[in-house]
């Protein structure tokens, strides 16, 4: 059974915690991690990209000129792509990027993602996380107590704004909710810190 540090909010250790061996001590799955992240990648993917086709650019549609006589290439109207100012030929239209998974696949991937970044020793625990008000400095120097900076995620059990607006400001923390966590949020952090009481979440919902 996995075990992880447990710190408070001052960054002292204040002992340890033993983790479910379904959720946080499986062998990750490589092929599958992989392409659940790209699955999550490309959900994030706006596809609003649009270009016009010939019949969709302004000008009008009467032939350049006559067919015969004179010396000329035998050319139609001003829209076709091979012109200036014409349309687009082939070009992109909006379009969905989502790739569909099976929800199970997805929750064994998340499960791929915590087991790594416990044997990684990037997953930490915090007993709890209470401030007073809504203050980038004061989640700001719980984080720098347990020694945490750069890419992170803190996993909280239930949404929390005061916790949200005192990180948004922070570079390259993210905050999830354990219900919203995905492998994607998981992996991409250097440190992982979940709250003792999203721990209880994450494995009722992975178990």
């Amino acid at each position: 059974m996995a075990t992880v540090p447990v710190y408070d909010i001052e960054g002292s250790r204040t002992g340890e915690l033993s983790l479910s061996d379904e959720v946080f001590g499986v062998q990750p799955n490589k092929a599958l991690l992989h392409q659940v992240m790209v699955a999550a990648q490309a959900a994030q993917r706006q596809g609003t990209q649009d270009t016009k086709t010939r019949s969709e650019v302004a000008g009008s549609t009467r032939k350049l000129w006559r067919q015969k006589g004179t010396g000329r290439a035998r050319v139609g109207d001003r829209r076709p792509p091979n012109r200036i100012g014409g349309g687009v030929a082939m070009g992109p239209h909006p379009r969905s990027y989502r790739q569909r998974l099976p929800h199970t696949a997805k929750l064994e991937g998340l499960r791929s993602a915590l087991s790594a970044q416990v044997q990684s020793g990037a997953l930490l625990v915090l007993e709890s996380l209470e401030l007073p008000e809504a203050k980038t400095k004061l989640l700001k120097g719980v984080l720098d107590s347990v020694g945490v900076s750069g890419r992170a995620l803190l996993v909280l059990p239930a949404p929390d704004e005061l916790v949200w607006r005192s990180g948004r400001n922070i570079p390259g923390l993210a905050i999830v909710p354990a219900s919203d966590v995905n492998a994607l949020d998981v992996i991409a952090a250097r440190k992982v810190v979940v709250l003792r009481e999203a721990i209880a979440a994450l494995e009722a919902r992975l178990s």
